[in-house]
């Protein structure tokens, strides 16, 4: 049976490159110290993914937030504003001991909906 939607999870996107190497090369994690810019970097990432898909950011419906310091939640919150406008997907934000690359501050997950 075909559902109403379909439905696309975009898996953590951090300030890194998307594509890049495994096992890591620090040469392509190099990454802005303050969280606006690492937010932008990561928001840019999915922006290619959702672009892909002929999404937009009105298709997103859920966000996971991870933060390695829970005092750049203003700063990020700011620049996913940015990004979103007056559409406020559901979300969660954890605190986070590190993340996948040293000097990544944050990382984001999301679910879009597409209707069919």
């Amino acid at each position: 049976m075909e559902g109403p939607a379909d439905i696309l999870f975009v898996s953590g996107a951090t300030p890194s490159p998307l594509y890049h190497r495994h096992p890591h090369v620090l040469e392509e994690h190099v990454h802005p110290n303050d969280i606006e810019g690492q937010t932008r970097r990561a928001m840019e990432n999915i922006k290619l993914v959702l672009d892909r898909e002929g999404l937009g950011w009105r298709h997103v419906v859920k966000i996971t937030k991870y933060l390695t310091d829970m005092r750049d939640m203003d700063g990020m919150v700011a620049v996913l504003e940015g990004y979103f406008g007056d559409w406020k997907p559901a979300s969660t934000t954890a605190c986070v001991n590190c993340l996948s690359t040293p000097g990544a501050r944050v990382e984001l997950d999301m679910i879009a909906v597409k209707p069919k």
